[in-house]
């Protein structure tokens, strides 16, 4: 490739995830999308239906990323999430820590961005928080701590830690090919668990789940193929254009804030430029706020009170510093880190969803104690 036609497919990846996100942003309005809404639904009234959304939305990314390997189009090993050191305990402990915060700031990162696009205030403060405390995490004093801590607990695979490199490894198989037997057939089991029950196929759970799902999936092929250049012009190395990691990466909702605070902040600096994480983030905020001004469900809310206040204040930092250290969110790890088949992916979402239990439970505690 010359290096003349770099600007204009850098633009092409920014301006097509973009657009990806605008409609992941507006489908997430309209169906109510919410991981954290999904883990409440069940813990407070039983409700399993946005759970199915949410499961039905994994297994599309699943069978999308994993179809794209076995057509030899992208590779787990060249995400964040396969790599060869497993982090577990910082699997673990961000997840814990993610997990309590979006039960407290009301929503995930991905959440929080859709309740800005409908007017919600009390997701500003959490979008800027949850920035600051996720660039604290990457770069400043946080950053040290997690280093030094539970950083420094790790496992290492060397075929990678993706369950397909993992079999191969000691199989002699072809990860494409087990890629493509695993990926699309755990695929297709969380596929059947969504559609299992009536609740399960509604207008508003087939939208959210197959639209998310597919929205992930789509970025991974924009990153991962549109985006890739096998000799770039300037290194001569193989590169993933438009990415903060240099990696192959899709949708994810706290390091990507943070980039975006920072752009915001350092606009003037001219090394500070657009990145796929960050027009995702724009444009989840775009599409909600158009669908939300469609079907006149735009609102403007602020906060109810001081213990409000300091909830999403406390929920902003956990869900940064945790987003950070688990390396992924309720999206980043719940959808596209588990698309790859990672192993540290199921951890953290595990960790998050017990995370958000126990926040739940404890919320739960607090209410019948005050009556």
């Amino acid at each position: 490739m010359a290096e003349s036609d770099l600007p204009g497919l850098v633009q092409l990846v920014l301006w097509t995830g973009f657009a990806l996100a605008v409609v992941f942003g507006a489908i997430a309005q309209r169906t109510h999308f919410c991981t954290m809404g999904a883990v409440s639904d069940i813990v407070n009234i039983g409700d399993w239906a946005r759970m199915r959304m949410w499961a039905l939305a994994l297994g599309v990314a699943m069978i999308g990323f994993n179809l794209m390997v076995g057509l030899g189009w992208i590779e787990a090993r060249n995400t964040i999430y396969a790599g060869p050191r497993l982090v577990w305990l910082s699997n673990i402990v961000g997840g814990l820590l993610f997990g309590i915060g979006m039960v407290l700031s009301s929503g995930c990162g991905f959440k929080t961005l859709v309740r800005i696009g409908g007017g919600n205030l009390k997701s500003v403060v959490v979008f800027l928080v949850l920035g600051l405390s996720a660039y604290a995490t990457m770069r400043g004093l946080t950053a040290v701590w997690r280093v030094a801590s539970v950083d420094a607990v790790a496992a290492t695979l060397a075929p990678g830690q993706d369950l397909p490199s993992l079999l191969a490894a000691g199989t002699g198989v072809a990860r494409p090919t087990l890629a493509l037997g695993l990926g699309v057939g755990l695929g297709l089991v969380f596929v059947a668990f969504a559609l299992a029950r009536r609740e399960g196929r509604s207008a508003d759970v087939l939208l959210g789940g197959l639209g998310s799902g597919a929205a992930v999936a789509a970025i991974w092929w924009v990153s991962g193929r549109l985006g890739f250049v096998a000799e770039h012009p300037q290194t001569l190395e193989a590169s993933f254009l438009a990415t903060n990691s240099r990696s192959m990466e899709s949708l994810s909702f706290v390091a990507p804030v943070a980039y975006t605070v920072d752009w915001l902040i350092l606009f003037s600096d001219t090394s500070k430029v657009l990145t796929l994480g960050i027009v995702t983030v724009l444009g989840v905020i775009v599409g909600s706020a158009l669908m939300a001004l469609a079907t006149r469900s735009f609102r403007w809310e602020g906060f109810g009170g001081v213990e409000d206040t300091a909830c999403h204040l406390a929920g902003g930092t956990l869900m940064g510093v945790g987003g950070v250290t688990a390396m992924g969110c309720t999206i980043g790890q719940g959808l596209s880190g588990i698309s790859t088949l990672a192993i540290g992916s199921f951890i953290a979402l595990v960790s998050i969803i017990v995370g958000a239990v126990l926040a739940l439970r404890w919320q739960a505690w607090r209410l019948e104690r005050s009556l």
